[in-house]
C-alpha cells in the first residue's frame, strides 16, 4: 500500500513537520505587551501538536497568572494559528505547570534582554 501523501506531495508526518515550522514562524510575530520579545523566544509555548487531520493544538503558558493579556493574547495565538495555510482549527490551552521563568527563555531572547 502506497504511503498516505498531502497535497503537496510529501508525507503527513513531513507535512505535519513543515506545518508545526510555519506555526513557529508565525508565533514569533507576537509579542509580550511588557517584554520586547516574542511568546516563543520568551518561553512561552510549551507544546505544539499537530494531528494527522493538521489540528493543531497549543499548549502555552504566561509570565504569571496576573498577567494583563491573560484573555487577549491565547486568543490571538489561537486566531493566527488559525490564519496559517494548512491549518484545519487551533485550540489554545493555557497552563501554569510548570510555571514559567527566565530559564525557558532562549538564549536569542537572553541576548536581547541582556541577560548574557
Amino acid at each position: 500500500m502506497a504511503e498516505e501523501v498531502d497535497i503537496h506531495g510529501v508525507d503527513k508526518e513531513e507535512a505535519k513537520k513543515i506545518l508545526q515550522k510555519k506555526i513557529i514562524n508565525m508565533l514569533k510575530t507576537i509579542y509580550d505587551p511588557e517584554i520586547p520579545v516574542d511568546i516563543f523566544e520568551l518561553g512561552l509555548i510549551y507544546e505544539i501538536r499537530v494531528d494527522d487531520d493538521f489540528n493543531v493544538k497549543i499548549e502555552m503558558t504566561l509570565t504569571s497568572p496576573n498577567c494583563p493579556v491573560a484573555e487577549s493574547m491565547p486568543a490571538e495565538v489561537k486566531e493566527k494559528t488559525g490564519l496559517v495555510n494548512g491549518v484545519k482549527s487551533a485550540d489554545v490551552q493555557i497552563v501554569f505547570d510548570p510555571p514559567w521563568n527566565q530559564d525557558f527563555m532562549s538564549e536569542e531572547a537572553k541576548l536581547e534582554l541582556g541577560f548574557l
